[in-house]
């Protein structure tokens, strides 16, 4: 389907291919831009591809592995089972367990005052998973009454707009251990900003609906940004809490991807925000470029084999699922 003056037109034809329904159902709505055979193809992809596998694990009553809010035990519950759905391009639209399981998370991993919690409690929070799980719901198609609360508290954690200092234990909305400062601050991070965080919570911010967006997220969004870029993106030089390094995790392109980052979901980020062209950008679309091999693919470097639900292919091979994150951060189409 690509053109022969496109570079990756041979590449794009491999994520065709019939025997990956998964795959061929998200390379025919997001590269191709065929929004009617994508629907066509979502049908095999529900019924044949990594998506069933996971929905085929999902109880009835709408959480996997435990019933609970859903973090543990990693990578088999919820949290992880419904990212896994949102990357795979699934939807409330396409299979209504998937809104079974969107309300049961809500019911059991929303505190009340809006943050994602681990345990159920506003003290079991943190950017990552507020972020991630904020930007799976939205993608799947939730409209839950209660979503735009969290993502109120999530614009208001990053300003601090509100927020009271950890310290101040009886005051009634505060930062805690695990997000303990505004500014993406983390407890795991040596209380250091976390990009990690950061990227996830802007990943939310670029998916919630433009007419949806209030002040307050347009002024952690514009945080958010300074933040990527205050560094140069390609270097992943941000705070690193305990080390001196930024982690090597940064630069193993992987799939599906939870808590841990690599640059190429900066890239990802940035080109959902409308600044994947920027100049400030440049170097790490070189280096995302740079990590394809001869024929236009890349490989997968980075997974969770045997931790989670799904088969995402083999380690240090080429991988359709991570090549068609880097086309797509790339903005190439057919």
């Amino acid at each position: 389907m690509g053109s022969e003056k496109n570079p990756y037109s041979k590449t794009i034809d491999w994520l065709l291919e019939k025997d990956d329904p998964g795959v061929r159902y998200l390379a025919l709505r997001d590269v191709c831009l065929d929004r009617a055979a994508a629907a066509k193809e979502r049908k095999r992809a529900l019924a044949d591809g990594p998506m069933a596998a996971i929905l085929a694990k999902m109880n009835p009553d709408g959480y996997w592995s435990a019933p609970g809010p859903g973090y543990f035990p990693k990578y088999f519950s919820a949290i992880w089972s419904l990212i896994q759905l949102a990357e795979l391009g699934g939807s409330i639209e396409a299979d209504k367990k998937i809104s079974t399981a969107c309300r049961y998370f809500l019911d059991h991993g929303l505190a009340e005052g809006g943050q994602v919690s681990a345990s159920g409690a506003p003290s079991g929070t943190a950017d990552c998973m507020q972020g991630n799980m904020c930007w799976a719901l939205t993608t799947l198609g939730c409209d839950d009454k209660r979503l735009p609360a969290a993502y109120d508290w999530m614009a208001r954690s990053v300003t601090g707009e509100g927020i009271a200092p950890m310290k101040e234990k009886d005051a009634p909305v505060r930062y805690y251990a695990g997000k303990c400062g505004p500014e993406f601050a983390c407890g795991s991070n040596n209380k250091q900003a976390c990009a990690w965080g950061a990227i996830k919570v802007m990943r939310a911010f670029a998916a919630w609906p433009e007419k949806a967006r209030t002040a307050g997220i347009g002024r952690a969004s514009a945080r958010g940004v300074k933040f990527l870029f205050s560094v140069d993106p390609a270097t992943a030089a941000y705070p690193c809490g305990w080390t001196t390094k930024p982690s090597q995790s940064w630069f193993k392109f992987g799939f599906p991807v939870f808590y841990i980052t690599d640059v190429l979901q900066i890239l990802e980020v940035l080109a959902a925000l409308g600044l994947g062209k920027d100049r400030r950008s440049q170097n790490l679309v070189k280096l995302v470029e740079g990590k394809h091999t001869a024929d236009g693919k890349w490989l997968l470097e980075y997974d969770y084999a045997g931790k989670t639900w799904g088969d995402y292919g083999k380690k240090k091979q080429p991988n359709k699922w991570v090549t068609l994150r880097a086309l797509r951060a790339l903005g190439v189409t057919a």
